[in-house]
């Protein structure tokens, strides 16, 4: 689809009105300033235009970030934890709603949050950054040094780790008064024993983010629906590519692949965490991911888009297409059939108070060929990414890791890898599923391929 359809430091920036999104006025719709130069990254004006076409609501960022705030405080309150310390970046996200180098970071830790259990937040930041929360009033604090991996402290990581720690403590003796207990995400080895040394009872930090993060907020949904939209906006221009392309010849899985790359992009999108296209017999197994093989008329394609999109929210759905004006395989068709018959059983389930032990031994059982190669789980959570709660299949099954039961604002995707073993290819269909306050309501829409769903 082309562009044309459709220490705390405070920097105050002014607004240009000649730089505004037309007709519009001094807020976009969703709440943050109509500022084109403004520092809070969002979605674009291309995704703005097919939304309304749409009739889409769009969320209320401000009241999304407090509700987030919120639900983190009450994790804290709940467990009678003082702090919760966090590195992982889709936490961070979550936290603030602020980003920076998102996959640098995940592998160069050099961000951390703290949320007090009094509500108070602070941010370590790059420090040539401490502008980038500037638009979330609920990051109380902007502070650096929470660098301490090798790459950049070298010998000095253990100091530098003691100095973070301190800096921990100095917040913590300020809002979580003698509440020693401080539950952490991820962090580093000498992060950890710096805390331990100085006084913190460290907790796993975990459950409190994934618990927090497992029941969304209308705004949270709103914005998810804006984010799917996107996605299958993406999805659709991909498809029309792969259909034109794929017979002239010469089309590799990378050039189909970057087209859902460059429409999540031109759409304010943010990353694709996988890989995950294939073309036929590389479909089978799944979980190879997509390279330079030519695509040929005939093949099977399927992908699973694992895609970061709009708003940092995750859009994970799969389809399987046949390329190509023939028909496709009956062999094809009777997969396919089995895909839809496995994903609408398990679906229909959903719903408030079924319990993850009722998803993992109740619903659609494969056939006995496509059970070696099942996928690795029926259902996921998602949200920012593939979250909690997961559901496996019965022979995945763990007693106790997973005793909770559906709430109403939880988000999961229902999953259907059918791939025979020994075959020449695989179906993978994936939809994306609220729970409601009576049953559920599937947010992806995009359609199968009729010549293999037919």
């Amino acid at each position: 689809m082309p562009d044309t359809v459709a220490p705390s430091i405070r920097r105050p920036r002014r607004i240009d009105p000649a730089r505004l999104v037309p007709a519009l006025g001094d807020r976009l719709p969703d709440g943050r300033p109509n500022d084109n130069d403004g520092v809070e990254i969002g979605p674009t004006a291309l995704a703005l235009a097919e939304w309304a076409a749409a009739g889409l609501t769009l969320p209320d960022l401000p009241r999304m970030r407090a509700y987030r705030h919120a639900r983190l405080v009450r994790e804290l309150v709940t467990r009678d934890v003082g702090g919760l310390l966090l590195f992982d970046p889709l936490n961070i996200r979550y936290a603030t709603d602020s980003t920076n180098m998102q996959l640098w970071n995940s592998h160069n830790p050099f961000r951390a949050v703290l949320v007090c259990a009094d509500g108070h937040m602070v941010l370590w930041d790059y420090r040539q950054a401490p502008f980038l929360s500037a638009f979330n009033p609920l990051v109380a604090e902007v502070r650096s040094g929470a660098s301490f991996f090798y790459n950049v402290c070298g010998d000095a990581t253990a100091a530098d780790a003691r100095s973070f720690a301190g800096q921990v403590a100095e917040v913590m003796a300020a809002h979580a008064g003698t509440n020693p207990r401080l539950a952490v995400d991820k962090i580093m080895v000498h992060g950890l024993r710096a805390l331990e040394r100085a006084g913190f009872e460290v907790l796993e930090g975990e459950v409190l983010t994934e618990r927090a993060r497992a029941v969304k907020g209308p705004d949270e949904i709103a914005a998810m629906r804006c984010a799917i939209h996107a996605c299958e906006a993406g999805i659709a221009g991909m498809e029309a590519f792969a259909r034109a392309e794929v017979p002239r010849g010469g089309v590799s899985e990378d050039a189909v692949w970057a087209e859902l790359h460059a429409a999540n992009i031109r759409r304010g999108g943010e990353w694709i965490e996988t890989r995950l296209l294939a073309s036929g017999p590389r479909t089978n197994p799944w979980f190879q991911e997509c390279g330079p093989r030519i695509v040929a008329p005939g093949d099977i394609l399927a992908f699973d888009t694992d895609l970061i999109g709009c708003y940092g929210i995750c859009v994970d759905i799969s389809r399987t297409w046949v390329l190509g004006d023939g028909p496709a395989r009956a062999d094809m068709r009777a997969a396919h059939a089995v895909a839809v018959e496995h994903i609408e059983t398990n679906r229909a389930m959903l719903r408030p108070g079924v319990t993850v032990r009722d998803l993992v031994f109740g619903g659609h059982v494969l056939p006995p060929q496509h059970d070696r190669q099942k996928y690795s789980c029926r259902m996921h959570g998602v949200g920012l990414c593939d979250e909690w709660p997961f559901v496996p299949y019965p022979d995945g099954w763990v007693e106790g890791a997973f005793d909770v039961a559906l709430e109403p604002g939880m988000v999961l995707c229902v999953e259907a890898l059918v791939s025979p073993e020994g075959g020449d290819f695989s179906i993978k269909l994936e939809e994306q599923v609220l729970v409601t306050d009576t049953g559920f309501e599937t947010l992806s829409a995009y359609p199968y391929d009729p010549r293999l769903a037919g």
